[in-house]
């Protein structure tokens, strides 16, 4: 099984998903397609880049040349969608196409048949680990292809070993690291019970200067935390925060619920690790107090934004760490 990344931080994956197909970059060397060879191609990226090292041009060439030969219809591939934490499973149909017109960063692409989903928070963490965009095209450990495997119901039709053993020079396993960051963040947060989800969004606010005050477990009257200045909600803003830790979406008539009690001078935020519905989006959107809808997505990059000005608690919750890498 293949795992080919929808671009630049996954910025391609509806398009894979709607279009049915997976595709690669390197737009800039034009259409690569008949070149015969990897040492020919090798040189028409050195051309194409002539300010890349050597070791570059070398992995980006082996990364298209595996995409255009190492991998056969039939093969299976997946691919991940970070806004809703799936890996979509699919198997390759077809030979690949030049088609600037569909995705002009990512102009040659393969078609897709998209069988299955799975979802992140089912895969155990060793799996997850070997899952992070170190390349754009890798082939996955065994142990992790049989439980995507496992979970999505499907038999494998993975080549065999053999046939992937002409493998690439690695590429720099820090070139993605912050996406690789992100989603480990991410699946930090979700092992949070739901009263520490409470408290990591409280801290998030007090890190932008608010004070907060946490309900205690019980008839929360349509809130988890209160935001505000003072601490006690007299100086605007009063930022009136909803927290729901689940893995399903929000829709329109939770959210709608959630604005039915607010006064006209309330700022509202609603915070859902499982996501929301259009629906929600739109109902909030509408809606006369303002109101800001946060996924588990968002939750994860404010917190890595603003992590410096966490305090003790928010960081007991989410302990991260700072490397310094060189640009």
């Amino acid at each position: 099984m293949w795992k080919i990344t929808a671009g630049r931080a996954n910025a391609y994956v509806s398009q894979f998903l709607d279009d049915s197909v997976v595709a690669i970059g390197w737009s800039e060397a034009g259409d690569y397609r008949d070149v015969r060879s990897r040492d020919a191609l090798i040189e028409l990226f050195a051309t194409t880049w002539p300010e890349q090292t050597s070791r570059q041009i070398q992995v980006g060439a082996g990364q298209v040349w595996r995409f255009l030969h190492g991998i056969h219809e039939g093969d299976q591939v997946v691919t991940y969608d970070p806004s809703s934490r799936l890996y979509h499973v699919g198997s390759i149909q077809g030979p690949p196409k030049y088609e600037p017109e569909r995705m002009e960063r990512l102009p040659v692409t393969r078609s897709v048949q998209w069988t299955s989903a799975v979802s992140r928070d089912d895969l155990s963490e060793s799996t997850r680990n070997t899952l992070g965009a170190i390349m754009t095209i890798f082939l996955l450990s065994r142990s992790a292809e049989q439980e995507i495997l496992a979970k999505a119901g499907i038999r494998s039709s993975q080549p065999s070993r053999a046939e992937a053993q002409d493998e690439i020079p690695s590429s720099d396993p820090f070139a993605d690291i912050e996406e690789q960051a992100l989603e480990r963040a991410k699946d930090r947060i979700l092992s949070l019970g739901w009263d520490e989800l409470q408290e990591l969004v409280a801290a998030l606010l007090r890190s932008l200067g608010y004070r907060t005050m946490v309900s205690a477990a019980g008839p929360d009257r349509g809130r988890d935390i209160l935001a505000s200045r003072d601490g006690f909600g007299f100086e605007p803003p009063r930022i009136v925060v909803e927290v729901k830790h689940r893995r399903g979406a929000m829709g329109a008539p939770e959210v709608r619920s959630f604005l039915g009690g607010r006064h006209s001078d309330d700022r509202g935020l609603y915070v859902s690790t499982g996501g929301f519905t259009r629906e929600a989006q739109y109902e909030a959107e509408r809606a006369t107090t303002v109101t800001h809808l946060m996924n588990l997505d968002d939750l994860a990059r404010a917190l890595i934004d603003q992590y410096e000005k966490l305090d003790a608690k928010g960081r007991a919750l989410l302990p991260l760490t700072r490397i310094y890498w060189p640009l």
